[in-house]
């Protein structure tokens, strides 16, 4: 009896959680933080994955000394040089070893603590995909409305119709990318339309959740620069052609 009392009190057994870092030297530590107490409150077994994406600030001497706190949970994977947002997601879904697979931004824009609302909106509804929707968008209208122009886009070519296809909040079955076709996007920001459109063409069950959105206390986010959306773009067609093409 005291065990099962003991098992029940997690909402999830095992959970590996990561962070895509570029220039976070600022706003990682508080994320950590925040993190720790919401994991070892809903999680059995649970790690976190720091990825510096080839910072060149002092991320990488931050993130070091967050590991020595706890060396056995938190794991670093080290860019260099920087690769882009793309290839930090696809480190971190790759390295994950536990069955679900829990991200969001280093930044400290989202609130961790809502991972509950995500892990019970999959438990209610068997998903094999929860993604966050932000429920009030702390970025200009002209980053909203390109963001909506490029879901219209997605939508006409792939079908795919969620409501904020980039939110960097998603919770994840790890049998989704042991699955689907391996991600391709690296320097653009194509990586969570190209994962929500092959999850969707291998009949994975997509559901969505709103979650709260902060003002950036600190840094500069970078992945509206022209050369990322140029990439962006280069990638969207490209898989396009793959799957109305060669059938991929």
């Amino acid at each position: 009896m005291p065990y099962t009392l003991f098992m029940a009190k997690y909402l999830i057994d095992e959970l590996s959680v990561f962070f895509p870092c570029y220039n976070e030297e600022k706003n990682i530590k508080n994320t950590i933080d925040k993190t720790i107490p919401v994991l070892k409150k809903n999680a059995q077994n649970w790690e976190i994955i720091l990825i510096n994406d080839g910072s060149k600030d002092n991320t990488a001497k931050v993130l070091e000394e967050i590991k020595k706190e706890y060396p056995k949970q938190i794991e670093i994977i080290n860019h260099n040089p920087n690769r882009g947002y793309g290839a930090a997601l696809k480190s971190g879904l790759y390295n994950a070893k536990y069955q679900w697979i829990a991200f969001t931004d280093a930044d400290g824009q989202f609130d961790f603590a809502e991972v509950t609302k995500l892990i019970e909106k999959q438990k209610s509804t068997k998903a094999d995909i929860v993604i966050g929707y932000y429920l009030a968008r702390q970025v200009s209208k002209a980053a909203i409305f390109t963001s909506k122009i490029w879901e219209l886009i997605v939508f006409i070519l792939f079908g795919l119709h969620v409501t904020d296809i980039d939110c960097g909040f998603k919770l994840i079955n790890k049998k989704v990318i042991d699955t689907i076709p391996k991600l391709e996007a690296e320097r653009g920001a194509f990586i969570s339309s190209e994962f929500l459109i092959k999850s969707k063409k291998a009949g994975f069950k997509i559901v969505e959740i709103g979650v709260h959105h902060y003002p950036r206390l600190e840094g500069k986010a970078t992945g509206r620069s022209l050369k990322v959306i140029i990439k962006s773009f280069s990638d969207l067609f490209r898989l396009w052609f793959k799957i109305s093409f060669h059938r991929a």
